[in-house]
């Protein structure tokens, strides 16, 4: 677990005023074709940049998350495993506030939502609408790969997702930058060992 109180209290303030600005706090859905439970969620913390050396701080001080590189260029750093994401990033993110309110409107729905996952909510139907209905208000500008109606829908039947019209092009992202979170730029299955080597991220 992160020693929060042991991270200088002006790099703490720095990075906290730079994700207000250029972060992103996510909850992301893939579809599962080869497992009983029909989607896998994940939440995700990110940031990108076209320099990389403010990204590699938020590495150092938090402990944890992957840096990537797109081919336009740009970089971004983030944290997509949940025991992290509670042990690291929730508490930094306690400790050095936010100033903008809808920073902290993201912020508070993304903890309520790790809290249900961290129960094994996300596992069940009725946790998955619980999720669906947190984020529901989060990253105003963002139009979702997934609609509410299609991640239910599919519960009902495995093949509705797969129905639905071929999308061409990448969305908007969550990210400023459009950068997505690279749970929602894979491909919808993907065997076991990539999915193992991805949680181990």
């Amino acid at each position: 677990m992160l020693k929060v109180e042991a991270i200088p209290p002006d790099i703490g303030h720095y990075m906290a005023g730079f994700v207000d600005g250029e972060g992103s706090f996510n909850v992301s859905f893939r579809p599962r074709s080869d497992y009983a439970f029909p989607w896998k969620t994940s939440l995700c913390f990110n940031i990108s940049q076209r320099d990389p050396v403010i990204l590699s701080l938020f590495k150092k001080h938090l402990e944890c998350g992957t840096m990537r590189q797109r081919r336009d260029g740009v970089w971004y750093y983030e944290v997509n495993n949940l025991n992290p994401i509670l042990e690291n990033v929730i508490p930094f993110f306690e400790r050095f506030r936010f100033l903008s309110a809808k920073k902290k409107r993201d912020f508070a729905k993304f903890k309520a939502m790790a809290k249900l996952m961290s129960q094994g909510r996300h596992l069940t139907r009725e946790g998955v609408e619980e999720i669906l209905a947190i984020r529901r208000d989060m990253n105003d500008r963002t139009e979702r790969r997934y609609s509410d109606e299609m991640i239910l829908a599919r519960f009902e039947n495995p093949q509705r997702l797969y129905a639905e019209p071929r999308r061409t092009g990448m969305r908007q992202s969550e990210l400023h930058g459009n950068v997505q979170s690279a749970a929602e730029m894979t491909a919808p299955a993907r065997d076991d060992a990539d999915e193992q080597q991805r949680e181990r991220s």
